[in-house]
C-alpha cells in the first residue's frame, strides 16, 4: 500500500518518489494508448495520471456510455509498467467542456453545482455509484491494480468553501472501496488551501513556476503531507484567435528540476496532452481578476480543438523538445536517488515507433446538403439549447416582427455562442458573443431568422454550468414572441441526402479520399472562415481561420485503406470546395 509523511511516500515499505504525467484517455484513442504510454516510460515516469469527464459518460440522466474506457486505460498503463492517478471529479476543469459536469445537470441545478445541495449530490452518488468499481478492482495491492491514488474534486479552494460537499465526497470514495490515499489539489495561496483541503486527506499543490515558495505555503497548512506537484503546468492552452502558446524548454527543464530538489513529487500538466475532438473543447470567461481581456477582443475565450499544451510529447505522440530536456533531468534525478524510483516491471523503456504521416492529397468537395434540422419546436421565447434536450450543435430560431410596428432596431441578448442573422431569408450579419455588431434594423412583417452555434462551456471560474442558445429578441424595447427552434445535433455526421453540387456556407459538404496505405492526418480547410469537419462521420472538431491552429489531426485509427469520407459544414461567410493533408501540424 502506498503511505506517506512530511519525508515522502512509502510503496509497500520502500520509499517512492512519484514522477507522473498527465494523459486523458478521452483526447486519444484507444489505439494509441500502448504507444503514448509507452512513451511516458520511456520519458523516465512511473507514472500516469487521467481525469474522468463526467459529462462524456452520462451525457443524458441514467444513460450512461464508454464507461469501459477508464479501466482499459488503467490496465494498459500497467501493461506498459506505469502505476496511476485517477482524478474522478465530479468537477474535472481540463479545458473540457463545462469542466466535465454535464450540460443537464447544471441547467438543472444552476448555481447549487458543486454544493452539499441534495439534488446536485444525488446526481454525483448515481455516477460514482457506476464509475466507481472499476477504480476500486484495479487498485494497488490488488491482482493487476495500478491506482495509487485518487482524487476528492478539483482545484475546489478556487472555487468555493462548502466544506460539507467536499466531506460528502471523501466519504462517498471511501464507502464505495477506496482504500488507496485520496488526495485534493488547490493553487497554492492561502484562502485555496484553507477552503479546497479536507482533514484527514493529502493535499497537493498545482503550479508553473517558484517550486520553493509554493511548497513553502504548503507546508504552512500541511506540514505532515509531502511535497506534491499535481499539475506541474510546463505549458499551456490555446483559445482561438490568439498565438499558440509556448514554454522556454530551458525554463520548464529547470523548473522541474527544482521541484524535485525540493523533494517534491511531481505530475507534468501535460505529458501528453491530445486533442479536444468534436464539440469536447471548453471555454474561458475574463472577468477580472480571473483573467486578462487586454489580448483578446472578447471576454468568452473558447478553447482550441488541439490540446497539444506545447508538451513532452506533442498533439500526435512524436517527443517534441521538452521530452529530451525533461528526460534529461529525470535521469539526472534517478541515478543520484535509485532507491526513489521503482517501476511496476523491469522492462527497458522504449519510445514507440508512430505510424506516417499522409501528405499531398487533397480532397475535392463535391457533393452537398441541406442541414438536416429536427423537428421545430414552438416556444414564446427562445428556448435554450438544453431545453431542447441538445448539448451542443445548433439552433435555427424563426420568428416575425409584429405586422404593425415600424422600422426599429433588433438587440439580441444572451447570445451564447456565435449566430448568423436572416431578415426575409437574406444573410445580413454574423454575430458573436462578447463582441458588438453592427446595427440591424427590421420593419413590421419581417421574417428574423437567426442559426446559434455552441462553442464550449467555461470550464473554470463562476461562470461553469452556463447555458447555450440566447435569452431574447427585441424590436426596440419590444420582446419578439411566437419562436420556432429547429435543434441539429452534431455528433454523429447528420444523416442528411447528398447530391451533387457546390458548396455554400451552412452546407454539408462531402468528398472521398481514397488511401492505399494509412497513416496520421493533419487536414485544413483552405478558404475556410470557421466550422466542423469529420472524417468517416467522426467529428474531428472545430475549424476556425482566426488560429492559431489551420490544421485538424486525425489520429491513422480514423482512417481505412480504400475509400474514406470527408464531410464539412462551413459556418462562416465562405463556401471551401476542398480540404488539404499538409506535410505537418499548424499551430500558428
Amino acid at each position: 500500500m502506498l503511505t506517506y509523511d512530511s519525508t515522502g511516500f512509502r510503496l509497500d515499505g520502500h520509499p517512492l518518489r512519484i514522477l507522473s504525467g498527465a494523459m486523458h484517455y478521452f483526447r486519444t484513442r484507444p489505439e494509441q494508448w500502448p504507444a503514448r504510454l509507452a512513451a511516458l516510460r520511456a520519458l523516465g515516469l512511473n507514472t500516469v495520471e487521467t481525469y474522468v469527464p463526467w459529462n462524456l459518460h452520462e451525457p443524458a440522466p441514467g444513460r450512461f456510455e464508454r464507461l469501459e474506457e477508464l479501466g482499459a486505460f488503467l490496465d494498459e498503463a500497467r501493461r506498459q509498467g506505469l502505476w496511476t492517478i485517477v482524478r474522478p471529479g465530479p468537477y474535472i476543469c481540463a479545458e473540457w467542456d463545462n469542466g466535465g459536469l454535464p450540460a443537464w445537470l447544471t441547467a438543472r441545478v444552476g448555481r447549487r453545482a458543486r454544493t452539499s445541495d441534495p439534488e446536485y449530490l444525488a446526481a454525483v452518488d448515481a455516477f460514482f455509484d457506476v464509475l466507481l468499481p472499476q477504480v476500486v478492482e484495479r487498485q494497488w495491492g490488488r491482482p493487476g491494480g495500478s491506482v495509487l491514488m485518487v482524487q476528492v474534486e478539483n482545484e475546489y479552494g478556487s472555487f468555493g468553501g462548502d466544506a460539507a460537499y467536499l466531506g460528502h465526497l471523501a466519504r462517498g470514495l471511501r464507502a464505495r472501496g477506496i482504500t488507496v490515499p485520496l488526495f485534493t489539489s488547490d493553487g497554492p495561496e492561502d484562502h485555496m488551501l484553507a477552503a479546497g483541503a479536507v482533514p484527514g486527506v493529502l493535499a497537493t499543490v498545482n503550479f508553473g513556476s517558484e517550486p520553493e515558495a509554493a511548497f513553502e505555503v504548503l507546508r504552512r497548512h500541511r506540514p505532515e503531507d509531502p511535497p506534491f506537484c499535481m499539475e506541474f503546468w510546463n505549458g499551456w492552452f490555446d483559445h482561438w484567435g490568439r498565438p499558440h502558446h509556448t514554454r522556454e524548454t530551458d525554463d520548464a527543464a529547470d523548473a522541474l528540476r527544482r521541484i524535485l530538489a525540493a523533494g517534491g513529487s511531481v505530475n507534468l500538466y501535460m505529458a501528453h496532452g491530445g486533442t479536444n475532438f468534436g464539440t469536447t473543447a471548453g471555454a474561458n470567461h475574463a472577468d477580472p481578476p480571473f483573467n486578462s481581456t487586454d489580448w483578446t477582443h472578447s471576454p468568452f475565450q473558447p478553447v482550441t480543438t488541439s490540446y497539444d499544451y506545447d508538451a513532452a510529447l506533442d498533439e500526435r505522440g512524436a517527443a517534441a523538445p521538452k521530452f529530451a530536456a525533461f528526460q534529461q533531468v529525470i535521469a539526472e534525478f534517478a541515478a543520484e536517488h535509485p532507491e526513489l524510483v521503482r517501476y511496476v516491471d523491469d522492462r527497458e523503456p522504449q519510445f514507440p515507433a508512430l505510424p506516417p504521416v499522409l501528405t499531398a492529397r487533397q480532397i475535392e468537395l463535391d457533393e452537398v446538403a441541406e442541414l438536416p434540422f429536427g423537428p421545430a419546436v414552438a416556444s414564446p421565447v427562445p428556448p435554450l439549447f438544453e431545453e431542447l434536450g441538445l448539448a451542443h450543435g445548433l439552433v435555427r430560431y424563426t420568428t416575425t416582427v409584429p405586422a404593425l410596428s415600424g422600422a426599429y432596431p433588433l438587440a439580441v441578448e444572451g447570445l451564447r455562442d456565435r449566430a448568423t442573422v436572416y431578415l426575409d431569408g437574406e444573410r445580413v450579419a454574423e454575430l458573436e458573443r462578447g463582441v458588438e455588431g453592427e446595427k440591424l434594423t427590421a420593419d413590421g412583417g419581417t421574417r428574423v431568422q437567426l442559426l446559434v452555434e455552441s462553442l464550449g462551456r467555461v470550464n473554470y471560474g463562476p461562470q461553469v454550468g452556463e447555458t447555450k442558445g440566447l435569452t431574447g429578441v427585441r424590436h426596440e424595447r419590444q420582446y419578439l414572441h411566437g419562436w420556432q427552434a429547429e435543434p441539429l445535433a452534431l455528433e454523429p455526421l447528420p444523416a442528411a441526402a447528398w447530391a451533387p453540387g457546390t458548396p455554400t456556407a451552412e452546407r454539408l459538404a462531402r468528398g472521398v479520399l481514397h488511401l492505399d496505405a494509412t497513416g496520421d492526418a493533419f487536414l485544413a480547410v483552405p478558404g475556410g472562415g470557421h466550422g466542423y469537419l469529420w472524417v468517416n462521420g467522426f467529428l474531428l472538431g472545430r475549424y476556425d481561420a482566426r488560429g492559431p491552429q489551420t490544421t485538424l489531426f486525425c489520429p491513422q485509427p480514423l482512417l481505412r485503406e480504400g475509400a474514406n469520407t470527408v464531410a464539412l459544414l462551413e459556418l462562416g461567410d465562405a463556401a471551401p470546395n476542398r480540404v488539404e493533408l499538409r506535410e505537418q501540424p499548424d499551430l500558428g
